[in-house]
């Protein structure tokens, strides 16, 4: 299996680089810089492909350039939100111009120009799977006031049902996971117990993340799974 992570140097990015892959499968990490001490098991062979996607052109073709022939799946992890978002401080009145507008090319634009570059690059593969790492913001009375980060995934879930349409008869699998709080504290080097523990039922270890991205991994051709809801068991939204 080749596998590309879009967002790969930190949190949850980091924790599918280090937990999804198995002996002989490829793993290609995208973000602005590789990071240190990665921790793969035996077997697993590491590319890293660095391109900042705050320029989303400049990155989208130096990805595309860079990038194996033949992808069996990519996940996009990609996406920024306000400065003052999730605390009392945030105020979309006082956002200023062109955070807004960095944020939509980030989180919207880069994804629509890289996609387009590496979805060809998938659909040669057996199995072809994009899953996009969407948020529970991003679902219709999320209970969220960000505006600009909700606007922009509530546009990735769109993104991912047009591409569905689009590339059906090619049998290709795309899964948007809604994910609430992330307890990113904690690497897949933290036991799942201690990780869970922090937060009090407010924040998810990132290992159930991987636990159900490695299943959606082993589906055969002839499912997938469309959308996943992963809320905290502690988040009154849900």
């Amino acid at each position: 299996m080749k596998l590309m992570v879009v967002g790969a140097s930190r949190g949850l990015g980091r924790a599918f680089v280090e937990g999804l892959g198995s002996v002989g499968d490829t793993v290609i990490g995208v973000s602005r810089q590789r990071p240190d001490g990665l921790r793969l098991p035996e077997g697993v062979e590491l590319a890293w492909i660095e391109a900042d996607l705050a320029e989303p052109l400049l990155a989208a073709r130096w990805i595309e350039q860079q990038a194996p022939a033949q992808l069996d799946v990519l996940i996009y992890n990609l996406g920024v939100w306000e400065a003052n978002a999730f605390s009392e401080a945030y105020s979309f009145l006082e956002d200023p111009d062109d955070s807004i507008a960095n944020l939509v090319a980030i989180n919207i634009t880069g994804t629509l120009m890289l996609l387009r570059r590496l979805i060809p690059r998938l659909l040669g593969s057996t199995r072809p799977q994009l899953i996009l790492t969407g948020s529970t913001s991003g679902l219709r009375q999320s209970g969220q006031p960000e505006v600009t980060f909700g606007a922009s995934k509530f546009a990735l879930s769109g993104i991912a049902d047009a591409l569905r349409e689009s590339f059906r008869d090619r049998q290709l699998a795309v899964t948007c996971l809604q994910l609430g709080y992330l307890n990113t504290d904690d690497g897949l080097e933290v036991s799942p117990e201690a990780a869970a523990g922090r937060g009090e039922g407010r924040q998810i270890p990132l290992h159930d993340v991987i636990r159900i991205v490695s299943a959606l991994l082993q589906l055969s051709p002839a499912s997938f799974v469309r959308e996943l809801v992963l809320p905290a068991i502690g988040d009154e939204r849900f």
